[in-house]
């Protein structure tokens, strides 16, 4: 269980090749040591179906109090990163406070209330027609082509294009300067960045948050109807206060443009590679899309989980199943691991569109922290397969053009770019 007798190159999960195929160190890892300390970061690593499951529900031992990235002074890929970008958002920005997703409850629940408004059903049937239009018209901008680098050019717009109407940002050109900022927390939390390439990343965030900041001053006067103003003006009850601008900052970065945005934009990335990979998925899918695009999407949330792992901290020293962890260790939770795990799915590494119970996956977490926007995602990635299967009589993948490298994170999945060729109907 210690994984003393492993191949600790193979199960590296800070090597960018690695990353770029980590299934077989998932296998690994799950077959081996399932619970598993890395030498070289010194955090556990929970790879089973089963284990993953069991620690999201165990929230007395595990705590999600040092959020996403965590970002501990004496973890060793983080090094003496962390101090520096701390004094360096207090001199020229706002220190981003605990986000969502790194807060436990009652802090959370209370937090998420404000949440949950703008994700509840209606709002999000408010929005279906939306998403069908956009998905629709980004395929006809480049429909005569015969060719596109999907990534660029449907994965990335359909997502942010949805999250700006959210937000009530209604002019593209600011959606794409935000991208800018949103970008560069998102390479930041994925822990692969030199201090140098951390730091300016972080002087990209603190560019974001001098655009927000008179946006949250605007709405504090004169409310309107998009989330934002809902996120800037909404008194959370126990608190006796709304968020306040270093809250307000950290949402911006995470859990709206980049948990809103860049994970679903990584979902329909892998969903396209996944089908030109398998042509007969494709065949059956076009056959019917009606019937096989449900269990088509949750597949590829499945095979291709945009957010690979979280963190959790042990909030006293734990005994899971064999392995002790100390009190303050950090753990990291792999989805992606868990979701290839034969213990839990028959022929797991297969895309099968008749799977039963195909959402049973954790691509979206579970338990407390399971992801408020999953229906939203759920939808974009729906009907941005329906548009293809509607649109295209065969995709191919561009000869010549396709490294299919990822970009390095310790947390998510992202492809770099993905050049597709197409026949149209």
């Amino acid at each position: 269980m210690k994984g003393t007798s492993i191949n600790t190159e193979k199960v590296d999960l800070t090597n960018h090749n690695v990353q770029d195929c980590p299934y077989s160190a998932y296998k690994t890892l799950r077959d081996e040591a399932p619970v598993y300390q890395d030498p070289k970061t010194g955090f556990f690593i929970v790879t089973r179906y089963d284990y993953v499951r069991e620690l999201l529900l165990d929230t007395e031992n595990f705590s999600s109090s040092f959020g996403a990235a965590a970002q501990k002074a004496e973890s060793n890929i983080n090094t003496d990163h962390v101090k520096q970008g701390v004094k360096l958002f207090e001199e020229k920005g706002w220190l981003p406070s605990p986000t969502l997703a790194g807060r436990d409850n009652p802090n959370h629940k209370e937090m998420r209330t404000i949440f949950d408004k703008a994700f509840r059903p209606g709002k999000i049937k408010e929005l279906e027609g939306v998403v069908e239009k956009t998905a629709y018209d980004l395929i006809e901008s480049f429909i005569e082509n015969g060719s596109c680098d999907w990534v660029k050019e449907f994965s990335i717009p359909l997502p942010l294009k949805i999250i700006g109407i959210q937000m009530g940002i209604k002019n593209e050109e600011d959606l794409w300067k935000i991208k800018i900022s949103t970008d560069a927390f998102f390479h930041r939390i994925g822990m692969m960045l030199t201090k140098e390439e951390e730091l300016e990343a972080i002087e990209k965030e603190i560019e974001g948050q001098h655009y927000f900041q008179p946006i949250f001053e605007r709405l504090r006067k004169k409310p309107d109807d998009s989330l934002l103003s809902e996120l800037v003006n909404t008194v959370i009850e126990e608190w006796g206060r709304p968020l306040n601008d270093n809250e307000l900052h950290a949402e911006m970065m995470a859990d709206t443009f980049v948990g809103g945005s860049e994970t679903t934009t990584n979902a329909i990335s892998a969903g396209i590679r996944l089908l030109i990979e398998n042509p007969d998925a494709w065949v059956q899918l076009k056959s019917n899309p009606d019937k096989y695009l449900k269990v088509f999407v949750e597949e590829v949330l499945r095979l291709e989980s945009p957010v690979q792992s979280l963190m959790r901290t042990t909030s006293r020293d734990v005994d899971f199943h064999g392995i002790k962890m100390p009190e303050g260790s950090v753990v990291n939770v792999r989805y992606a691991a868990a979701n290839r795990d034969e213990r839990a799915f028959e022929n797991p590494d297969k895309i099968n569109l008749e799977r039963k119970k195909a959402g049973s996956h954790m691509a979206f977490g579970s338990g407390t922290h399971h992801c408020l926007g999953a229906p939203l995602a759920r939808r974009e990635l729906w009907w941005s397969f329906k548009a293809v299967t509607d649109k295209f009589k065969s995709m191919s993948f561009s000869e010549g053009k396709n490294d299919f490298k990822h970009h390095p994170h310790y947390l998510l999945r992202a492809l770099k770019e993905l050049h597709i060729d197409f026949e149209v109907e």
